[in-house]
């Protein structure tokens, strides 16, 4: 049965938060976006709670975290259940707890009003990648299938990916060994935990202010999936009198699942014109709020550079970066997370290492480094150019003077495009610039802590706000306006 033909820029497959901020991205960048999700309609769980700072800093740099009302921050998180302060510079340091139905329909919301197309309840039943675009077959929920055209299509399916499937990608790395139990339970009066390692496991359990309880657990011994292919409250109630000794079977059951210490991750980011993003790309335990973030921070680096190849303004070597930058970031925080979960699920003989690690902690160099890596703040991209402490990294969180206002430097990215900043008030034109207009921008500034820029006269940023020169002369600025923006019209 014929029906009509869901055709755009670039399709999205999967509405949720990754999805959403790639969307937003793209929209931001002028390419027109359909988003395809076969659910229903939103998240109802309340799944992932936790931004981190560096998420925050790209939120606040589209201006966005107002829309999250006032969620509540804490400085203190955690490496394996090891407390560790995560403060470090940043417009928003530490961790804020966000539901994710809250970070769901604020970037919902955003893209909507930016034009994009959300088509709910359409699954991806084939692809095929014919070399100058992407076709496939959509069945919606009438049972009508839709024929699906795109220059380019993004995965951010999650972690069982259609799209991965129906392209037979490589996919290799750890199988599940242990999982961890959760719910969020109403009804219930018992102690809040914190990472409590007992004799017979963990038990965590934090209640929130609406009165309802985030209950997580694992029996030590246990098998990913002894419990079958799904998991239920009656099966968390069974593992938590086992470990703690309490019953919770009177507590009312809101929402029920369970995670394990799975690790993959594709080989390739980009297969031709389908590229992956957030957990389609990767999967692994969501210890400490770093599985959404890391998902999020994919979108961002791939948005623009999608944008700027498919206005004619770069050409698809770009995408290549975004597999190299972002698959080397995956590997690291894969590994980080394997550590953590041996260092919260393993069997009492961790417990030598943990107290090591906690000692570790202890000295700044090594908090300074685990809190940059699972905050994001730390996060520095590989980029060719002259050698500056500031390429690579991140914008500096600091304030700037532009003209007679006082702004933070987030303010900078709200164009969605390049910036060439200025950092004196003395320096010449520069008629290299010229060639990019409309693409990258000029910004004259002056910096309130200038320290923070280890002496660099003028920085060239990328949207998703990474340096990509830093200098006190044009040594090789054309190069980078050229790698990053495409060739001066």
């Amino acid at each position: 049965m014929p029906g009509d033909t869901i055709q755009a820029d670039v399709v999205v497959v999967g509405a949720g938060p990754v999805g959403l901020m790639l969307a937003g991205e793209l929209i931001r960048g002028g390419v027109g976006v359909v988003l395809v999700e076969k659910r229903r309609g939103p998240h109802t769980g309340s799944r992932a709670s936790t931004l981190h700072a560096r998420t925050m800093e790209l939120l606040h740099g589209r201006g966005l975290v107002p829309d999250l009302g006032d969620p509540p921050r804490e400085p203190r998180g955690h490496f394996g259940g090891i407390p560790l302060d995560l403060t470090l510079p940043s417009s928003h340091p530490g961790q804020w707890k966000v539901p994710q139905t809250k970070t769901e329909a604020v970037l919902e919301e955003w893209v909507l009003a930016q034009g994009a197309e959300l088509r709910c309840k359409h699954e991806l039943t084939a692809l095929e990648d014919t070399g100058d675009g992407v076709e496939g077959t959509a069945l919606g929920h009438d049972g009508v299938r839709r024929r699906l055209r795109a220059r380019y299509l993004v995965a951010c399916d999650g972690e069982d990916s259609t799209v991965r499937r129906l392209i037979g990608a490589d996919f290799p790395g750890q199988p599940a060994g242990r999982e961890l139990l959760r719910a969020d339970v109403a009804g219930l009066d018992i102690p809040d935990r914190r990472f409590e390692r007992l004799e017979g496991g963990l038990a965590i359990a934090a209640r929130r202010g609406d009165g309802v309880t985030r209950v997580m657990v694992h029996e030590f011994g246990s098998r990913a999936g002894d419990h079958g292919t799904a998991a239920r409250f009656e099966d968390l109630v069974t593992a938590w009198k086992k470990v703690t000794g309490e019953d919770i079977s009177h507590g009312t059951p809101l929402w029920v699942n369970s995670f394990t210490d799975a690790s993959r991750q594709l080989t390739h980011y980009r297969h031709g014109r389908i590229l992956f993003a957030g957990d389609a790309a990767h999967q692994q335990m969501p210890i400490g709020g770093q599985a959404l973030n890391l998902g999020l921070q994919d979108a961002v680096n791939l948005g623009w550079k999608l944008a700027l190849h498919l206005r004619g303004r770069a050409d698809a070597t770009l995408l290549d970066t975004y597999h190299t930058e972002r698959h080397a970031v995956g590997r690291q925080v894969l590994a980080n997370i394997r550590a953590q979960a041996l260092l919260l699920l393993g069997p009492p003989s961790v417990e030598p290492l943990r107290r090591l690690l906690g000692e570790l902690i202890a000295l700044e160099d090594v908090r300074a480094r685990l809190a940059g890596t699972i905050s994001g703040l730390g996060l520095r991209y590989d980029l060719p150019g002259p050698a500056h402490p500031l390429l690579g990294a991140r914008l500096p969180a600091t304030p700037l003077r532009i003209g007679q206002r006082r702004v933070d430097s987030a303010h900078l990215l709200r164009t969605g495009g390049g910036v060439l900043l200025d950092l004196r008030a003395d320096l010449p034109p520069l008629p290299l610039a010229d060639g990019w207009t409309g693409t990258v921008g000029r910004v004259a500034a002056v910096p309130e802590q200038p320290e923070a820029w280890h002496g660099a006269d003028r920085v060239l940023l990328r949207p998703d706000g990474h340096i990509a020169w830093a200098g006190t002369g044009e040594d090789r600025l054309g190069q980078a306006l050229r790698r990053w923006f495409g060739p001066p019209r």
